[in-house]
Formats: C-alpha cells, sequence, structure tokens
C-alpha cells in the first residue's frame, strides 16, 4: 500500500488544551509506528461555534501524517487515541471536549459514506479548520472541492478575529 497524505485537525477546549493536542499526536503517532509527521500549523485560539452559551474557546491546529494505512484505518485511530484521552463515544454535540480529531482528507481519496465522509464535508465552512490548513497547504487541491483551502478561507463572511493566532507548540515544524 502506497503512503497516504492525512489531514487531521485537532481541537480540545478543556483542561491544558495546548498539553491535550500534544498528546494526542505523540498517541497517535505511537499507535502507527512507520507514520509520519509531514506538516504542523501554529495553534490558533477560536470562539466556539455551535456550542452553548459559556463553553471555554477552543485550541485547534491542523496536522498532516504520511503512513500506509486506509482513511478507514486511520479513522479508526484518530477514534481510539480520542478515547484513551478521556472522549467518550456516545456524546452530546459539540460538547466540550479534551481532544477532537477529525479526518480532513486522505491523499486523493474520495467517498460520500455516511460514516467517514473524506475530504471532511464541512472543512471549506469552518475558519478554525481553513486557518491552519491554509498556513500548512494553502494550494491543496481535494477531491470534490472546487476552492484551495487559502480560496476557500479569503471567501468565508465571518470575521477573521473570530479565530486568533495561539502560538507554537512543540510538534510545529519549521
Amino acid at each position: 500500500m502506497p503512503l497516504t497524505a492525512f489531514g487531521i485537525a485537532l481541537g480540545s477546549n478543556q483542561g491544558d488544551s495546548q498539553r491535550h493536542l500534544e498528546a494526542g499526536v505523540d498517541h497517535l503517532l505511537a499507535r502507527i509506528p512507520q507514520a509520519r509527521l509531514t506538516a504542523a500549523a501554529s495553534l490558533y485560539e477560536t470562539e466556539p461555534v455551535d456550542c452553548a452559551p459559556g463553553t471555554q474557546a477552543f485550541l485547534n491546529t491542523v496536522i498532516e501524517v504520511e503512513a500506509d494505512l486506509t482513511p478507514q484505518q486511520m479513522h479508526a485511530h484518530l477514534v481510539a487515541v480520542e478515547a484513551l484521552m478521556g472522549r467518550p463515544l456516545q456524546r452530546e454535540k459539540n460538547a466540550p471536549r479534551c481532544l477532537d480529531l477529525d479526518l480532513l482528507y486522505a491523499g486523493d481519496y474520495h467517498s460520500d459514506d455516511p460514516v467517514l465522509t473524506v475530504p471532511h464535508p464541512r472543512l471549506h465552512l469552518r475558519r478554525f479548520v481553513l486557518q491552519p490548513l491554509a498556513e500548512i497547504r494553502p494550494h491543496l487541491h481535494l477531491p470534490g472541492v472546487s476552492l484551495t483551502p487559502a480560496e476557500a478561507l479569503a471567501a468565508l463572511p465571518c470575521p477573521p478575529e473570530s479565530v486568533r493566532y495561539g502560538g507554537d507548540w512543540k510538534h510545529r515544524l519549521s
């Protein structure tokens, strides 16, 4: 099986969010020994979207990992890492979480399967995903998506200040 580039969005809004994001990447890479972290965006602090009033701000980023896996296998690893970090499988929609991992893309793979839709169906609508993705892959062309991350980010109507630079972290690649 050839190496596939997997784009993964990370988010946290409980406790030490930066530590949760770093631990999530560490756990993911430990679970997949042959995986290689090829890109990691800066951290971004974002206002909660569609969450209950009083919900703490999120810390978000995007990484890219190369691995010899199918999208379904990578998704299973993401779910396992979330569970390891304390995220329950059954949870209220948009509830606070110590770690959220979303598969954004898997090379040129395209699927409308309701269990695993790739590319992520709301990727082009979320500034908190597009801002870090455009930082590492501004000109990425994804199957079934007409705009690059940079173009989709520029087209968003929501205010840019809803996503603020939150700094670097231990997985940030130069």
